[in-house]
């Protein structure tokens, strides 16, 4: 499957389709971890309980904070 970035205010987002989502149960409530070898991207769901609590906090935080910014980013 060949993919484009899509522009998001001033970033890039990558759309995935709900069939690959359905496939390995992410919702738009899974916090996803995204690392690198430096030449690939690999988008993988945070398995680790405790970090995904951390991560879901940090979200919020952030939202909490910037959700003005992230606003008019997104529009």
């Amino acid at each position: 499957m060949v993919k484009f970035l899509t522009k998001v205010g001033n970033s890039e987002a990558i759309v995935i389709d709900k069939a690959i989502l359905s496939i390995l149960k992410i919702t738009s409530d899974t916090p996803l971890e995204i690392t690198t070898d430096g030449k690939n991207l690999v988008v993988s769901p945070v398995s680790d309980p405790k970090k995904a609590q951390e991560v879901r906090k940090a979200f919020q935080s952030v939202k909490k904070r910037f959700s003005g910014a992230l606003k008019n980013l997104a529009a």
